[in-house]
């Protein structure tokens, strides 16, 4: 029995089509190759990322991810919604504008609620970490003796990017103005703050911070801690 060429060569054209010994007889050049509706290349097949659908309930990226901004590697496999693209385009304006300024400033601050330090801000931070970004995180900087509240002052100064793990311990602790607080202050100050909703929503934010619910970021509820990771290696990347 003839067997059909196309996941192998595929048909790219009529001619390849009626050469085809299985399809020729069927979808010669007498129908045309416009017609023809079973196989494509299977070789060179790759799923449209406008497929797959992502609703962000808060701000942070609603609609399909098919979006590619300018500083993800042609290579990356890492897709973007349009309202990601516009929400982080002035912060890698500002990373780029700092790499060539200060190029020795940390990559990331992670700001983060003191009872995330050992789950969701230690993931974070690893995953970010394993893409090669330097991450100033509370738990490894500060050793015995160190004032706290010194070396988050020069913690902010000298990353390029604030990252706000926002998470329902976070939720409880900004209203008690302690440290948490004191550092999302600073960083609300500046235009290089990424908020990452993580186990809670925006509408809950919005209840603490209409500021910081405010600005559009990155949500876990609509892709992975990884995945969110990949994102901001992209763009603090230099």
């Amino acid at each position: 029995m003839a067997r059909c060429t196309a996941p192998v060569r595929g048909h790219r054209s009529a001619a390849a089509a009626a050469n085809c010994p299985a399809c020729g007889g069927r979808y010669g050049r007498s129908r045309g190759y416009g017609s023809y509706g079973g196989y494509s290349d299977y070789s060179s097949y790759q799923p449209s990322p406008s497929t797959f659908k992502s609703g962000n309930p808060g701000g942070g990226g609603s609609g399909y991810r098919s979006s590619k901004p300018r500083w993800s590697p042609s290579s990356s496999g890492v897709w973007y919604t349009s309202e990601e693209v516009r929400a982080l385009s002035p912060v890698r304006e500002s990373v780029e504008s700092l790499a060539v300024s200060e190029p020795d400033l940390r990559d990331v601050f992670l700001c983060h609620a003191w009872d995330d330090r050992q789950g969701a801000a230690k993931d974070l931070h690893d995953l970010l970490e394993a893409r090669g970004v330097r991450v100033w995180f509370s738990e490894k900087v500060l050793g015995l003796g160190v004032p706290m509240m010194r070396a988050i002052d020069k913690g902010l100064v000298n990353s390029r990017v604030g990252i706000v793990l926002v998470t329902p311990a976070m939720l409880r602790r900004l209203p008690a103005e302690g440290v948490a607080d004191k550092e999302l202050s600073a960083l609300l100050r500046r235009e290089r703050l990424v908020p990452v909703v993580h186990g809670t929503t925006y509408e809950e934010l919005e209840k603490v911070s209409l500021l910081l619910a405010s600005r559009a970021g990155l949500n876990t509820a609509e892709e992975s801690m990884a995945e969110v990771a990949a994102k901001i290696a992209e763009l603090v990347a230099t």
